[in-house]
């Protein structure tokens, strides 16, 4: 073989880094699709006079509840995700702690998904433009 031909390994490790550098850029698109959603509906839910709820969250193993100081909706029954009056998305676990018991926890925002859920088990993911509209009290689409 030439030595300016690349290897298999060389050629398979370029492929892979062109692989997840177009995941990357559909998941940065994804997500500011999602936060244009998002202050959408914190516009919305202000117009429309929902009011906001002191957001609580659960601990990974689901035994124990803190409060935080963040305002928001919750976008699932099961209060797992929210949007934050500060037009964030949060996730709504945290790791156990007494610290978190006694002072409360601190929320972290994550990218928002256009999908909550996804990869979840039948009939556990729901688009994050639907869950938005029902959070408003208007029907999903579709």
């Amino acid at each position: 073989m030439p030595e300016d031909e690349p290897s298999w390994r060389e050629a398979r490790s370029d492929a892979a880094e062109v692989h997840a550098s177009a995941l990357e850029r559909r998941r940065a698109a994804e997500s500011a699709r999602a936060r244009e959603l998002i202050a959408e509906f914190v516009t919305q839910a202000d117009v429309r006079g929902i009011p906001p709820t002191r957001l609580r969250v659960r601990s990974y193993d689901g035994r124990s509840r803190y409060r935080t100081s963040t305002s928001g909706w919750y976008l699932r029954k099961n209060e797992s995700v929210a949007v934050g009056t500060d037009g964030e998305f949060y996730l709504l676990t945290v790791p156990a702690s007494l610290r978190s018991l006694v002072l409360g926890a601190s929320l972290v925002p994550s990218d928002p998904p256009l999908v909550l859920g996804a990869g979840g088990r039948d009939g556990e993911s729901i688009a994050l433009e639907d869950a938005l509209r029902i959070t408003l009290g208007d029907s999903p689409t579709s």
